[in-house]
């Protein structure tokens, strides 16, 4: 792909993402419903999804993003539900599109019908997060769904190629499809494992510049990926066990490199996701160009009952895994909270199908082994390119409605800010302690002055929590700890317009404007998070 293409695709998708964020549209669809509408605008480029591009080089940093916002405590916790969903779901759901579209479809080979079963079974890792996100789901939900979509596409890809070598021909036995299936899931485990202690070791250890700290992190899912890929294990997993670590030991590191990396990720992901989402929709010229023999009519059909048959395997399996184990174990109920319908609906609802379908389907070879053309290559893709729409566009604009309709449990906001505050206050009593402790000692003499603000700032954080839950200012409508941080900034303001103006009448220079400002800024991101 030429550089200005590659520059347009990425400010124009950015350009949708801002404006999305305007409307009540999730940025996802409406960046598919762009992609679809300028891939028919004359002189607009072809974009060629090119899965050697996608699953090495997108897919790594969009999983290892998810995977460090995610909690490992979490995960474990619900670690039944997930397993159900991000293997069990899979494996059904290869089997039962496949199985449809093997009746469905005349002269389609079994063999062939379950790629296309594998193609579109993961649930989009990108849509579920982003569209969770938005929604504000009830906590265990999220975290399910979240989940799942880490450790799904291994279990698809793995499909996928198992089902891949009979449909061209290579004679590969369930036996043997199930021995590749153990060694993919436990080497990408056991190379996430091998990796992830010296990888945060080293990233520990990397103290002298937080930009070389974070040039290794932007590293790390590709060393990951392509180490587990580079031994026939699953990249995705040896991806998500890493990140699981080194987000769950993100405290071990330098304040500089945990406030340079999540800027440095929120950009990343920020331009992947809108530059996948919009390249899904602008598929659509390619895929209709190579759909060949097969008529609108008659794929039209096909694609609705794939869709179809989609969206009700989930169900199919999604009610029956929330449950039975239930019902069976006495343990999974004393351990799990209970569960209403409406939990299991909107997992099943929010299975929105995205960029990996459709860079796995682009990926089956033109041939099979003897050298004849793949059995209906060019319908599998338009098959997978119109589920992951019809799921993204239906799924995605209705799940919104759904959820309010109904009116599942709200998160316990007041609850929350209680928790975090008692947590706070602990934790200022054990830096209080601390901080008596070193003045104790002459080394540490500090003049009142000095000590008073190490104390003051304290303080303040022990505080700033309980105010969020006090009384509200009748004039402005603010909590004593909004009015607090407003004021600050404000201050701040004023200060940094006073160093500018001192820069430019050259009573300082600008390398002394970027060090003030720099320590403006990091005073203004203390004031906002406090209260965030």
């Amino acid at each position: 792909m030429d550089v200005m293409p590659l520059l347009l695709l990425i400010a124009g998708s950015a350009a949708v993402a801002a404006l999305a964020r305007r409307t009540p549209v999730p940025a996802p669809l409406m960046l598919v419903a762009a992609g679809l509408a300028a891939g028919f605008i004359p002189g607009v480029p072809d974009y060629t999804l090119d899965p050697h591009i996608v699953l090495p080089l997108v897919l790594p940093p969009l999983l290892h993003t998810a995977a460090l916002e995610s909690s490992y405590l979490d995960l474990r916790a619900n670690w039944r539900p997930v397993a159900l969903l991000s293997v069990g779901y899979v494996l059904f759901a290869t089997v039962a599109v496949g199985a449809a579209a093997y009746l469905l479809i005349p002269g389609l080979p079994p063999a062939a019908a379950l790629v296309l079963g594998a193609v579109v079974a993961p649930p989009d890792a990108v849509a579920a997060t982003a569209i969770a996100r938005k929604l504000g789901l009830p906590h265990r939900i999220t975290t399910i769904l979240q989940g799942e979509s880490l450790v799904n596409d291994a279990t698809a890809i793995t499909a996928y190629k198992v089902a891949l070598g009979a449909a061209v021909g290579v004679g590969i036995t369930w036996g043997r499809g199930i021995e590749e299936f153990a060694i993919a899931a436990l080497g990408g485990i056991g190379i996430g494992l091998v990796l992830m202690v010296p990888l945060h070791w080293l990233r520990r250890r990397l103290r002298a510049s937080a930009l070389l700290e974070n040039t290794l992190t932007l590293l790390i899912p590709f060393v990951a990926y392509a180490a587990a890929e580079q031994v026939g294990a699953s990249g995705v997993l040896a991806v998500v066990v890493v990140a699981l670590y080194l987000g769950h030991r993100s405290w071990q590191v330098d304040f500089e490199t945990r406030l340079q990396e999540a800027a440095v990720w929120n950009v990343v992901s920020f331009i992947l996701e809108c530059a996948v989402f919009a390249l899904i929709g602008l598929q659509l010229p390619v895929v209709l160009r190579g759909l060949g023999e097969f008529g609108g009519v008659e794929a039209t059909w096909y694609a609705l009952a794939v869709f179809a048959v989609v969206v009700l395997a989930r169900f199919v399996w999604v009610y029956p895994a929330t449950y039975l184990p239930r019902v069976l174990s006495s343990r999974i109920r004393d351990r799990e909270p209970d569960t209403t319908w409406a939990a299991p609906l909107i997992v099943g609802w929010a299975g929105m199908r995205g960029v990996v379908s459709l860079a796995i389907a682009f990926s089956i070879p033109a041939t099979v082994h003897d050298g004849g053309p793949f059995p209906a290559r060019n319908l599998v893709l338009f098959l997978t390119f119109t589920t992951v729409i019809a799921t993204l566009v239906v799924q995605g604009l209705t799940l919104p409605p759904l959820i309010r309709a109904l009116k599942l449990p709200a998160r316990d906001v007041q609850a929350e800010t209680l928790a975090e505050a008692q947590a706070q206050n602990e934790a200022s009593g054990a830096a209080e302690a601390r901080l008596d402790e070193l003045l104790a000692d002459r080394r540490n003499a500090l003049p009142g002055p000095l000590s008073d603000r190490l104390r003051t700032v304290m303080e303040r954080r022990r505080n700033a929590v309980w105010e969020r839950l006090g009384a509200v200012n009748e004039e402005t409508g603010e909590s004593a700890d909004e009015t607090y941080r407003r004021l600050a900034r404000e201050m701040i303001d004023a200060e940094r317009r006073v160093f500018v103006r001192l820069r430019d009448s050259r009573r300082i220079d600008d390398e002394m404007l970027r060090t003030l400002l720099r320590r403006l800024d990091l005073e203004e991101a203390a004031a906002y998070r406090e209260g965030a």
